[in-house]
């Protein structure tokens, strides 16, 4: 199914994702190269809320760029399949071997601002992310280890210990939306 059909089918949850998916809507319409980080304005990419089989813990990492800890994501980089990029991008990040989606179905999105900073002695300026969230599930007791160039700490945390560690006042927003929608399903 086409990035345009998914955003056309999926139900938002509330005033936020409707307003996001309304502007991804309008961004495919009026830009090119929304799958590749080339569109230095706005481009897509994929995350993923992890959880423990009980979904009491979530996997976070600690973000080397903004000193928060966070989910798990990463740019689709020409890639048009967002639940393979984020599974991806999850196995990268937090060194787990063995992760499965809890569901096919797109669990969230969001627009999410980029502030301007320097990664790998090259300066990127602001711009949003286009990002899609799955539901992934894993088990607890896999060895973790860090992807130094992106993040320093890997660790299960309670659901509202992800929300006290965060240091990003919108994140901390968007994964209360996610553990509201997590409790929904259980």
């Amino acid at each position: 199914m086409g990035i345009r059909q998914m955003l056309a089918d999926y139900s938002p949850f509330n005033e936020q994702e409707e307003k996001d998916r309304e502007l991804m809507l309008r961004y495919l319409d009026q830009f090119d190269g929304l799958f590749r980080r080339e569109n230095e304005f706005a481009h897509f990419t994929a995350s993923s809320w992890v959880v423990n089989r009980d979904r009491t813990k979530v996997l976070m990492v600690y973000h080397n760029i903004y000193r928060s800890w966070s989910w798990i994501g990463g740019h689709m980089d020409g890639e048009e399949d967002f639940l393979a990029t984020a599974i991806r991008e999850t196995k990268e990040e937090t060194g787990i071997e063995q992760v499965k989606p809890i569901s096919q179905e797109l669990f969230s999105l969001e627009i999410l601002s980029v502030d301007g900073h320097v990664k790998n002695g090259k300066r990127v300026g602001t711009h949003v992310h286009l990002n899609l969230t799955y539901l992934l599930e894993a088990d607890e007791t896999q060895q973790t280890s860090v992807k130094p160039d992106e993040n320093s700490g890997v660790a299960w945390m309670g659901l509202d210990e992800a929300l006290a560690k965060c240091s990003e006042p919108y994140m901390m927003g968007i994964y209360a939306k996610l553990n509201d929608k997590l409790n929904r399903i259980q």
